[in-house]
């Protein structure tokens, strides 16, 4: 039996479906999914088997221009991603076609790229558009990049998936599996039940309050029955932000607790018993340690 094994970055604008489509590829939730933009903070890794192949995807944060250090460190992360890669895929809405943003990767992609990686185009969300409408879309971004191969997908619904992953199993190189076969993600258990409460708050909450926040968990503790008890703090901002993540008479907090609950539980296939706490911490965005939790790396934010 030949095994293959390889990283897959999928890039592209925020929005553009990668974390949906990472679920899909890995058959289960590992990444956020939510309609606001910027939410993939960390380069979640999912483990996808295809055959004798195992499809290891870096899902990286949207590719935009960046005006916090957050945002810098976040957008240095994706394109770190992309270089690591054995193969890079770049995602595009079909409805929104060929963006100043995505002719700004394609800008980018032979300046941040090795010469010989391989891109292949993911035309997504193409139930949005007409055929033709999709052919031409395809033509104008082939004429505009040399890339590998292209595919018209849904990550939503599953069209197109599996030729794509079918490709990717059959590019990545030929080499020992990284991960045990039942594993789905390399990122650590507390890190992804911080993400999907994250989630829960960036959903609940509006506006721009959810890039003012962060998750952390804090203390993670298997206990006797079999049940898991999870304590998670949640930094905000400004004493103000605190309020109205607490809502009226700890509403909120208790909505998004027990959704975040209910994921988590499901995710681990064991009772979870979280307990939710709401701190101030004016310049979280400043302090290394917060980077370091998200699995980004301070410097790389520095102006």
């Amino acid at each position: 039996m030949t095994t293959r094994a390889g990283f897959v970055a999928l890039i592209g604008e925020p929005n553009a479906g990668k974390s949906t489509l990472l679920n899909r590829m890995v058959g289960a939730k590992v990444s956020i999914v939510t309609h606001k933009v910027q939410t993939t903070r960390t380069r979640i890794r999912g483990v996808c088997m295809a055959g004798e192949a195992q499809i290891v995807f870096v899902d990286t944060p949207g590719l935009f221009r960046p005006r916090r250090r957050l945002d810098r460190a976040m957008v240095k992360a994706a394109w770190g991603g992309a270089a690591d890669a054995d193969i890079v895929v770049l995602l595009i809405e079909a409805h929104r076609g060929l963006t100043e943003g995505a002719q700004a990767i394609i800008g980018r992609l032979a300046d941040e790229l090795p010469k010989d990686r391989p891109v292949a185009l993911a035309i997504n969300k193409i139930d949005k558009v007409k055929a033709e409408v999709l052919l031409g879309l395809a033509e104008k971004m082939n004429g505009a990049f040399p890339f590998a191969k292209t595919f018209m997908i849904s990550a939503e619904r599953g069209y197109g998936v599996a030729d794509l992953r079918d490709w990717l199993a059959g590019e990545v190189p030929e080499g020992p599996w990284f991960y045990p076969e039942d594993q789905l993600a390399d990122l650590p258990m507390r890190l992804i039940a911080a993400e999907m409460t994250r989630e829960k708050l960036t959903l609940r909450l509006h506006e721009e309050l959810p890039y003012q926040l962060t998750v952390e968990t804090e203390k993670w503790e298997d206990l006797p029955d079999g049940t898991t008890r999870i304590d998670q703090v949640v930094y905000v901002a400004r004493d103000g932000h605190k309020g109205i993540v607490l809502g009226n008479k700890g509403e909120t907090i208790k909505a998004i607790g027990t959704a975040a609950r209910a994921e988590i539980s499901e995710f681990l296939g064991r009772t979870v018993h979280l307990f939710l706490t709401v701190k101030v911490r004016p310049n979280w965005q400043e302090e290394s340690e917060r980077y370091s939790e998200m699995g980004l790396d301070f410097r790389d934010g520095d102006a």
